[in-house]
């Protein structure tokens, strides 16, 4: 398939700018992949969905403040990171700008010299800087600013804080929310336990593939950056069981779609998932054969994006290009801080 096949027109004033009051108020699109019926009804809906045995696997990634502003050591020019992902030792990928003036041995300086690192390498359009302190998370979120996407025409805000985060957001990592996981609340989640699905947990951290654009018209020539995901055995062993019970289960966002995908392995004539301590560069598009999630909740994404063709492959092409077409006419709210689909 093509770039153009994934691209769509969007009027601007569809681009959330801000979350809505209360988060399980959004607005939610049901697509059955099936027959491509659609369904209009609201989050707070969700568990009208679900039953005994299913199950609904979140990713409890918790997003840091990786946007650093400060200077070059002996510089009064402003230079600004984007941290995307930590290597080994306190060097962390990052995206500058302006990137020119940052080679190999600049040193850096932010929060008035509180936070020190030097430039260790440069690939491509990415920089690799070593920073000096300890305890970075720490320090990253006293003087950093929240990874707002770049879409949101605006200085993050107090409530970006607690917004931008999911309400069981829980290991320091990424550099963007699992967004599909903005809508729920303690409320929601709890109605769905006690309509007797499971609640399952994993971490993938998200990284710069949220921002990044695909740039080939071949996307079967467009390669992933990795990200790091974790499942524990307590959660494989709740997803195996679910499976086996004939449930169905529910991804809560393609970060959390993808490490399951990633995971899985095939186990005499069915598919099973294995605890996992790795990282992912899994690109799915249309043709992809999913192997563990039946169901799938999403917002919705920017066009010609790696998330889009996911959510194709799952949902069926003109299926989800037909339902982000009934979006635009209906005025859902797009992309982060926007309304949801429930693919089932």
């Amino acid at each position: 398939m093509k770039l153009s096949d994934f691209d769509y027109t969007l009027p601007k004033g569809l681009i959330a700018q801000y979350p809505l009051r209360q988060r399980d108020e959004s607005r939610m699109l049901v697509l059955d992949k099936e027959n491509g019926k659609i369904e209009h009804c609201h989050f707070y809906d969700l568990a009208d969905y679900l039953s005994k045995p299913d199950a609904m696997v979140f990713n409890d990634t918790k997003v840091f403040k990786a946007r650093l502003t400060g200077k070059r050591t002996g510089y009064t020019g402003k230079i600004e990171l984007l941290l995307l992902r930590e290597g080994n030792s306190g060097v962390f990928e990052c995206l500058a700008k302006p990137a020119r003036k940052l080679v190999i041995g600049t040193e850096l300086e932010f929060g008035n010299g509180g936070l020190t690192a030097s430039v260790v390498d440069r690939k491509d359009e990415m920089c690799f800087v070593k920073f000096s302190n300890n305890n970075l998370y720490s320090v990253f979120n006293k003087i950093g600013l929240l990874p707002l996407p770049p879409y949101i025409k605006r200085k993050p805000q107090p409530e970006d804080e607690i917004r931008y985060q999911t309400v069981y957001a829980k290991r320091l990592g990424a550099v963007a929310a699992p967004t599909a996981g903005l809508h729920f609340t303690t409320s929601v989640i709890d109605r769905i336990k006690n309509k007797g699905a499971g609640i399952i947990y994993l971490t993938l951290h998200v990284g710069y593939d949220t921002f990044r654009p695909v740039k080939v018209d071949n996307i079967k020539q467009h390669k992933m950056n990795k990200e790091y995901f974790q499942i524990t055995k307590k959660s494989v062993d709740e997803i195996n069981k679910t499976k086996q019970n004939k449930g169905r289960v529910l991804a809560v966002g393609t970060t959390t779609c993808r490490a399951l995908e990633s995971a899985s392995i095939l186990r005499d004539t069915r598919y099973e998932i294995r605890d996992t301590k790795a990282e992912t560069d899994l690109f799915i598009y249309p043709g992809y054969r999913f192997k563990i999630i039946d169901m799938l909740l999403t917002n919705f994404h920017l066009p010609k994006t790696t998330l889009l063709m996911l959510t194709c492959a799952f949902g069926g092409h003109d299926n989800v290009m037909k339902a982000y077409q009934e979006a635009v006419e209906k005025k859902y709210r797009f992309y982060s801080y926007g309304d949801c689909m429930l693919i089932k």
